[in-house]
């Protein structure tokens, strides 16, 4: 009798023992959690007090004429296989195992290996991710929203490189894989396609004044000349049939990319020969500049190239992971970058675009992201300047007049107050 009383108590103890650690389990996990929020939200708040407002080039106390805005990777909202956007699961749910794995599983929209950059009307920002299949169109805005044009949605894609816009948000999309380039309007629904004359189409741009849709054929070694309305191949410009070893003025070995500045002329990233090739309207040979090497306006393959509202020639050089600028005749002005993934490093530059309203943005393939700069003008840089000069002037007249009215006030002697 003495035994079974005994068992009964010990089984007693030990579920008393049991019921403690399952009141005390949840107390731990919640604990646990509380503690992962907080060194979230400590290494938020680090992330938060960066001032990116100081990075600029070139360096204080130089008037700055690239200043560094922010950078885009992946739609922030958490969201399943099928693209809807999840609510917030209690862990109580994820432990009992009461949610889908389609609910557990969360992975937002993000680059991979993005290309081709374009801008539209809006100021939304298009890239093309060759790899994902999809082009994301990022809201610049405070919001950061995310949408994309996807593959087997809105279109077939193989593999997509080159985007560009026209001023009635006509997007152009080049796929080599399928040996063509897509029109989308703007609602983003495909209603044309050029295949005409293409073998590897890449990079795109568009002269809107004279209607010209320029595409770069690395295949070919060619840039074919487009209407950019009835979109009939009107020209080329460069041989072809050499196997990329013409160096010769007017020809290309593999080019990436084409900008087109405020003239109507047109810029070729020549990239195995190292240099810009620049064409008149009519396509006619106007000048190159650049050679293979690593000093500066010095090339290693450059891949992307785009044009400011002063005409300057920005160059996205995908070897050296930096970006130079320069003038129409080829003298370097500034250059930044270099291998990193600090803001205004880069990791396999591959593009660059710029708006109407001198936003620069690049593209590079290995942390999947795009980056965001601002050109400062040479107008705004003279307004600075002009700036910083009257109030230099200011200061030296107030020292040479310490009684002018700026200063009275504390060198003047009191009045001796009146006697009662």
């Amino acid at each position: 009798m003495r035994e079974n009383t005994g068992n009964i108590w010990r089984k007693l103890a030990l579920y008393a023992v049991a019921s403690g650690l399952l009141m005390v389990l949840p107390l731990g996990v919640q604990a646990d959690k509380k503690k992962k929020e907080d060194q979230q939200a400590a290494i938020d708040a680090k992330i938060k007090a960066i001032d990116y407002t100081r990075i600029v080039w070139p360096n204080p106390p130089a008037i700055a004429r690239i200043r560094y805005s922010t950078w885009y990777s992946s739609d922030k909202a958490v969201r399943n296989y099928k693209g809807s956007v999840q609510k917030k699961s209690a862990w109580m749910d994820r432990l009992a195992g009461t949610q889908s794995s389609d609910e557990v599983f969360k992975r937002p929209f993000e680059l991979d290996q993005p290309y081709g950059a374009a801008v539209d009307s809006q100021g939304r920002l298009y890239v093309a991710d060759q790899k994902v299949g999809a082009i994301f169109v990022f809201n610049t805005d405070e919001s950061r929203s995310v949408d994309l044009i996807r593959n087997g949605v809105h279109a077939h894609f193989v593999r997509i490189i080159g985007l560009a816009m026209d001023d009635d948000d006509r997007l152009f999309v080049s796929d080599p894989g399928l040996r063509h380039v897509l029109v989308f309007n703007k609602e983003h629904k495909a209603e044309d396609v050029i295949t005409d004359g293409l073998a590897n189409p890449g990079g795109m741009a568009i002269d809107t004044r004279n209607r010209f849709l320029y595409v770069a054929d690395v295949d070919l070694d060619q840039v074919l000349v487009y209407d950019a309305d009835t979109l009939k191949l009107l020209r080329k410009i460069g041989t072809t049939g050499h196997n990329h070893e013409l160096t010769t003025p007017g020809d290309f070995s593999k080019p990436s990319a084409v900008a087109v500045d405020g003239e109507g002329n047109l810029y070729v990233t020549d990239t195995m020969n190292n240099r810009i090739e620049i064409f008149d309207p009519d396509g006619q040979f106007i000048g190159a500049f650049g050679k293979a090497g690593d000093g500066p306006g010095y090339f290693g393959r450059p891949k992307g190239v785009a044009i400011d509202s002063d005409g300057h020639v920005w160059v996205a050089d995908g070897m050296q992971d930096r970006v130079q600028v320069f003038t129409k005749e080829g003298q370097l002005l500034i250059a930044f970058g270099g291998h990193g993934l600090l803001p205004g490093q880069f990791q396999g530059l591959v593009g660059i675009t710029i708006d109407k309203k001198n936003r620069v943005f690049t593209t590079e393939i290995y942390p999947g992201r795009a980056q965001q700069f601002q050109y400062v003008t040479d107008a705004e840089a003279d307004a600075e300047r002009e700036k910083r000069a009257a109030e230099r002037e200011k200061k030296v007249a107030d020292k040479a007049n310490p009684t002018s009215p700026a200063q009275s006030s504390t060198l003047e002697t009191p009045a001796t107050p009146a006697k009662p």
